[in-house]
């Protein structure tokens, strides 16, 4: 019997059963985009107005964001996939600890109410923990908009003089390349300021362009080109509606997650161009083929045994670093040996071990991840940390011969709303009961 109950707590104390060797196939929808309607949150605290964000999806980054909001004053309600935010009459500049250091987004948090009140308190972001993450650019771009910035045990507190923030200009360029969440970050603080901004090297990655293109419609002028990101801030920014994007990286999860078991997916809310080119030439290596479904939607199909690839990480429109360890977990079936290098972050292997327990031929030597092909998998009792490591343990998990206890499932609902009950749908026999740390 087929079966995917929910009984996931703040606690993350599921275990998850998973049989593998069945073939998944069917329809499904695909969520709103985790990244970019966290990034869209935070967004929403710049409007003088109203804003109802649609598709906003149903995880709990969306909820633990929901109430940072309400704590600085702001109504928030969430229903049926509607994010609403209606402006506070008087803002708490102040991102609550406790609920700050569960998300990564705590510092573009941090911008929206300094540009809004020209001081904040913030602690350090949390989220996933896969290897260090730095917000010096975040910093940066604060103390560019003319920000005292200080920093303590617990936090980081910024302070403008009385006339608030001010135009500015700043790099956001890193060793690893342009840095996402401090793009928008100076994106925040620059729409509300008086007269130019440019954003030197900026990230163009989705959340970047989209928060950029929520702001535009509300009155603020952004434009990019050579020189990089120009921003012409407004004292006043409108309300109204805006949808979210459908997850690009939920919806390379569910192809992997049929392609390894030989199935085949149309997912809705979805289209063939909204796989990064880097993403998209990759699953075409390894032998799936994406194509654009008349009314809507997008089909996989995977042509003949999976194949080897040699893959990097990079910024979009390259290979997503949250698509990696699913990649690498879909890799373990393909014939040859492959190679995934990471090229965003220092390294990112958090998955490695739980693969190995499957059975995989695997092994990580700094920002490389060698892949050897194909192995047959064995059900196996494993755990994870971080979100994109539990879903590389789920694609393994739908291949492997055997029941399979997977624990870690609180952070495969940070990032997915419904993963489990879409794999259940395709096939898949899950289950999930309370228990475990």
């Amino acid at each position: 019997m087929t079966s995917a109950s929910h009984h996931t707590s703040a606690s993350g104390s599921t275990l998850l059963h998973i049989t593998g060797g069945r073939t998944l196939s069917g329809r499904i929808p695909v969520q709103g985009s985790k990244n970019i309607a966290l990034h869209l949150y935070a967004a929403a605290l710049l409007a003088d107005a109203p804003v109802t964000l649609a598709g906003a999806p149903d995880i709990i980054d969306t909820g633990v964001c929901a109430r940072i909001l309400r704590h600085t004053g702001a109504q928030v309600t969430y229903r049926e996939g509607r994010f609403t935010v209606s402006p506070a009459s008087g803002i708490c500049p102040v991102i609550e600890p406790e609920l700050g250091r569960r998300v990564r987004t705590t510092a573009v948090l941090a911008a929206a109410l300094l540009a809004r009140t020209g001081q904040v308190a913030f602690p350090f972001p949390g989220g996933d923990a896969f290897c260090p993450r730095l917000i010096d650019r975040h910093l940066a771009a604060m103390q560019a908009a003319g920000a005292e910035v200080t920093a303590h045990d617990t936090g980081i507190r910024a302070r403008c003089r009385p006339r608030g923030i001010r135009a500015f200009t700043v790099d956001v360029n890193t060793p690893y390349g342009p840095s996402l969440g401090a793009t928008v970050t100076a994106l925040l603080l620059a729409a509300r300021t008086c007269g130019p901004s440019l954003i030197t090297h900026p990230s163009v990655e989705p959340e970047v362009t989209e928060t950029a293109r929520f702001l535009a419609e509300r009155g603020v002028l952004v434009c990019f080109d050579q020189e990089g990101l120009h921003v012409q801030g407004s004292d006043w920014i409108a309300g109204g509606d805006f949808a979210v994007a459908g997850d690009r990286i939920e919806a390379a999860t569910l192809v992997m997650a049929a392609a390894v078991t030989g199935g085949t997916a149309r997912l809705d809310n979805i289209t063939a161009a909204d796989f990064p080119h880097g993403l998209a030439r990759a699953l075409t290596a390894v032998g799936i083929a994406l194509t654009d479904v008349p009314g809507g939607g997008v089909r996989s199909q995977l042509h003949g045994p999976l194949r080897a690839v040699e893959a990097a990480t990079g910024p979009h429109p390259g290979l997503p670093t949250d698509t990696a360890p699913q990649l690498t977990a879909m890799l373990t079936r393909a014939r040859g040996a492959s190679l995934i290098s990471e090229r965003v972050y220092p390294r990112r292997d958090t998955h490695v071990q739980g693969l190995r327990a499957f059975g995989a031929d695997i092994t990580a030597t700094g920002s490389h991840i060698h892949v050897h092909g194909p192995a047959r998998l064995h059900g196996a009792d494993v755990t994870a940390g971080d979100i994109r490591a539990v879903s590389a343990l789920v694609i393994a998990a739908l291949a492997a011969d055997g029941t399979s206890t997977i624990q870690g499932m609180f952070h495969l609902r940070r990032g997915y709303g419904h993963l489990l009950p879409h794999l259940a749908t395709l096939g898949a026999e899950i289950t999930t009961i309370p228990g475990g740390p």
